[in-house]
């Protein structure tokens, strides 16, 4: 074999190895409403920061969109949205699907419009060509006494429907459930109005940090020990 040959074959080789293992770090996209747009995002980012691995957390939230809205804004920018490449997608929607002003949404409509936002994302790839891991998350509490729009009916369909919802939908799925709820519940400080503190938006980053370690590529999670 001559000399240019073998170059030729040593590069072929060598592009294949890149292009069988995802890059670097990892891109996570974050899918909701205000809770997400809001500030989770960031403080997501400066977690992987401090523990030294290579992310790119992307805030994808959309303030006052419900499960429906957020769905027409998927398909809109779906092929901008796809070209972020995510390896994560973390999506928490339904608090504003129980508000009782217009943006109310029937438990039969919000089921249907997460099938098919889930079903979007399920056609993510990550740089690599892989499928994107899928990340679904329970509501928070509504906390008693909000003000207009969302009231006591409010938080009474976050327990008994809209929750309840979001665990079906993860069992047939097949996706990864989070459990955002018991999470303000057992700290109802963090969360006095629809919205929560900073200091509970840190509590909702590290939470979904949590989660997401288990799931890191291998040389990820030995460097992420390491520290």
């Amino acid at each position: 074999m001559t000399w240019n040959r073998l170059k030729y074959f040593i590069i072929v080789i060598l592009c294949i190895a890149s292009c069988s293992h995802t890059p670097g770090g990892i891109i996570i996209f974050c899918a909701g409403d205000s809770i997400t747009e809001i500030a989770y995002p960031q403080y997501l980012q400066k977690i992987y920061n401090k523990v030294g691995i290579q992310a790119e957390v992307l805030n994808y939230g959309r303030g006052g969109y419900t499960s429906g809205e957020y769905l027409k804004f998927l398909k809109k920018n779906m092929k901008t949205l796809a070209a972020e490449k995510p390896d994560f997608v973390l999506l928490q929607l339904g608090t504003n699907d129980v508000r009782v002003d217009h943006d109310s949404t029937p438990g039969d409509k919000f089921y249907s419009s997460m099938k098919k936002i889930i079903k979007i994302f399920k056609r993510f790839r990550n740089r690599a060509g892989e499928k994107t891991r899928i990340l679904l998350a329970s509501i928070p509490p509504i906390p008693e006494g909000n003000p207009f729009p969302f009231t006591d009916e409010s938080a009474t369909r976050v327990i008994e429907e809209i929750n309840p919802l979001i665990e079906r939908i993860s069992a047939e799925e097949k996706i990864y459930l989070v459990d955002n709820y018991s999470l303000f519940l057992r700290s109802p400080h963090l969360l006095p109005e629809v919205h929560p503190t900073w200091e509970g938006y840190e509590y909702l980053a590290l939470n979904w940090f949590n989660h997401l370690i288990p799931m890191l590529p291998l040389h990820l999670k030995k460097a992420f020990r390491r520290k």
